[in-house]
């Protein structure tokens, strides 16, 4: 992770292997967010702080998935465009 808390992706995966990635984090996420709505219907009474940080690592979770995807989509963009670009130069 950087600084800014994102996910250095690796500049030579492919769109395909970004997706499997997103998913990854995506189902993370969900899972988690299972988890802390079960803990909230079996629970008397909720520690706000534990539930705050668990909520933080669904944001983070759900954010770095859609880092994939945003990534994925933009690599298949690019690739489209080279496409096209060398069509027009044959």
């Amino acid at each position: 992770m950087t600084d800014n808390n994102e996910l250095e992706l690796d500049p030579g995966a492919t769109p395909h292997d970004l997706l499997n990635l997103a998913t990854e984090w995506l189902q993370y996420s969900k899972g988690m967010t299972e988890l802390l709505a079960e803990l909230v219907h079996e629970s008397d009474t909720v520690n706000p702080q534990q539930m705050a940080m668990g909520l933080e690592a669904v944001g983070k979770m759900t954010g770095t998935g859609l880092q994939c995807v945003s990534a994925a989509h933009a690599r298949m963009q690019w690739a489209e465009a080279k496409a096209r670009k060398e069509l027009k130069l044959v």
